[in-house]
């Protein structure tokens, strides 16, 4: 029998099922056929802070920990990246080497891995990054660091055999800059409605949850990326629904210390959950949460997985990102999309909603995503690319 081939997986921010966080790569590799994966992540769940065990297809490095955008976060980018080459260089067999990003560093290893594994590089571009960063004014375009960094992005670029990209408007941006769009291939954040069947009855787990009136969930990062200032406003306009943040991230006790100097009695922050408890909160919800930061690059370049793991568990979506998102929400009719700054209005819009239309969008958004953004399918356009990646790979040697 031929032998499974294996992908090397660099990821700094991957979790392992039953954790909060990015779980994508967990769920879309463990999907594949013919191939056998290990995922390199950090020890610890930037969500939680705690420390993260290795398991099946999956293991851990050390890193330096960090409770701020400053250096000590790059301390813990450069640790990782370190880390994770020295760990990948003791896997004796690797047929492709895959990295993702942000940040770059850890592409960086995936692509000092695949040379000395003399296998072909897929870059993952989560998002434009260090784009991002200008966009949010955390760095300006004629600093040092961001010419450095712009520097190694099109190196990375130019090194990889196959781009994968999370969302649509991510290509127009490369082809832009000069790449080439045969190496570009979308495989964005999907879910599996399956995965998103409660393990109770809705009564009890609103009873569980203490949710006792229409209740909006935000489940994800609390970041400076995440525009949660915008969902206070929101919450702070609109005290007829609760708004429930569930998650971790450097600005959760800023954002909780805001809203207890509001006296927002309507806002409650809860502890990350683990993912399989996930169904569960949505299940008790009855508006799923995804906010931004009012940023022009997420307009076109974003695949939030928190929007398809509501759609999945069959919750209406409240976006106030326009653009992509937006788009897909209306389009599906599986929620509402309002201006960055316009959530209050949102928030009251679902409140005068019934249980039936409550019950429409949420039906609409699972049947979308079950037909054309499943996760299984993701995995097999990820199956595709990395078998083009072998032959493009091989193609080039013979032709050299």
């Amino acid at each position: 029998m031929a032998r499974n081939r294996r992908v090397l997986v660099l990821n700094h921010f991957a979790a392992p099922r039953g954790e909060a966080g990015g779980t994508r790569h967990v769920e879309l590799f463990s999907r594949l056929e013919g191939w056998d994966h290990l995922i390199i992540a950090s020890n610890l769940n930037p969500q939680t802070g705690r420390k993260v065990g290795d398991s099946d297809g999956f293991v851990t490095v050390p890193v330096m920990g960090y409770s701020s955008n400053g250096i000590s976060r790059i301390l813990n980018w450069v640790s990782y990246a370190a880390m994770a080459t020295l760990r990948g260089l003791r896997v004796r067999r690797v047929d492709v080497v895959y990295g993702s990003s942000p940040h770059l560093l850890a592409a960086l290893a995936a692509w000092v891995l695949s040379v000395v594994k003399r296998a072909p590089f897929v870059l993952e571009v989560r998002d434009l990054w260090p784009k991002v960063l200008v966009d949010m004014n955390h760095m300006s375009e004629s600093s040092p660091i961001y010419r450095a960094l712009t520097m190694l992005e099109e190196f990375l670029y130019a090194q990889a055999t196959s781009i994968v990209i999370m969302a649509e408007g991510s290509r127009a941006e490369l082809v832009a800059r000069g790449i080439d769009p045969d190496k570009i291939v979308y495989i964005p954040n999907g879910a599996d409605p399956e995965d998103f069947i409660p393990s109770a009855s809705r009564d009890e787990l609103r009873r569980k949850y203490a949710f006792n009136t229409t209740t909006a969930v935000y489940a994800g990062a609390h970041g400076p990326a995440n525009g949660l200032n915008l969902l206070l406003d929101g919450a702070e306009e609109c005290p007829a629904v609760d708004v429930v943040l569930v998650g971790g991230g450097v600005l959760k006790e800023t954002l909780r210390a805001d809203a207890v100097s509001r006296g927002l009695s309507n806002v409650r922050f809860l502890d990350p959950v683990p993912k399989d408890e996930i169904p569960d909160l949505l299940a008790a919800a009855d508006i799923g949460v995804h906010v931004l930061a009012d940023v022009e690059l997420f307009r076109s370049a974003v695949s939030p997985n928190k929007v398809f793991d509501y759609m999945a568990s069959g919750l209406p979506t409240l976006t106030n990102c326009p653009g992509l998102v937006s788009n897909l929400i209306t389009d599906t009719g599986s929620g509402i999309a309002t201006d960055p700054d316009q959530i209050a209005r949102a928030l009251d819009q679902f409140a005068q909603c019934d249980s039936k239309e409550l019950e429409r969008m949420g039906q609409a958004g699972q049947a979308w995503i079950a037909s054309t953004q499943s996760r299984t399918q993701m995995a097999i356009r990820l199956g595709q690319t990395l078998a083009h990646s072998l032959q493009s790979r091989a193609q080039h040697q013979g032709t050299s």
